[in-house]
């Protein structure tokens, strides 16, 4: 199915935002990136540093390639499958009954634990890598539908931050909820 050129150029450039900025919050405190992908329980010991250190890098790449042309449909598969392993390894500590476990995100994130609700928010991300991945309506483009592209980002990346945020703060109004 084809997409129009501003949703497709709109969905990548969100999803850039989403992995460029998650990219640099995990090198910038690698440490505690680590120690939450240690906590997943997934990996051997020995591969934990080499993959706290290849993901962000992964994220980064992903994030450029989404808004370089040429590459932005690589972009939207490597969007695609970044987004499937992360799920899955919530997924699975979610299925074995392990909710302490920090999601590693970055950023505001940091205090956000594994849930249903992160899933849902990813599910929603894995929506919008497959619109970066339709083949797109090719038509001529005019100054407002590269207004649209951006603004369409901006928003899309608050939508994201405002989801990610009340999905940490959902942990706490728990604790409000049963102290009253």
């Amino acid at each position: 199915m084809q997409a129009d050129l501003v949703f497709v150029h709109a969905a990548r450039a969100t999803l850039a935002i989403v992995f460029l900025v998650a990219a640099w919050q995990k090198m910038r405190e690698l440490d505690v990136f680590e120690a939450a992908l240690a906590n997943y329980r997934l990996l051997p010991e020995a591969l934990v540093a080499l993959t706290a250190r290849a993901l962000p890098a992964f994220e980064l790449a992903t994030g450029l390639a989404l808004v370089i042309a040429p590459g932005s449909a690589l972009g939207g598969l490597a969007a695609l499958a970044l987004l499937l392993l992360v799920t899955g390894a919530v997924v699975i500590n979610l299925l074995r009954g392990r909710r302490d476990v920090g999601c590693g995100c970055g950023g505001i994130e940091d205090e956000q634990m594994v849930s249903w609700a992160l899933v849902a928010r990813n599910i929603a991300l894995l929506m919008l890598a497959l619109v970066a991945l339709a083949p797109p309506v090719t038509r001529d483009l005019v100054w407002l539908d590269y207004l649209s592209v951006a603004g369409s980002a901006v928003a899309g990346y608050g939508i994201y931050l405002v989801s990610s945020q009340l999905i940490a703060n959902a942990p706490r109004l728990g604790r409000l909820r049963t102290s009253t």
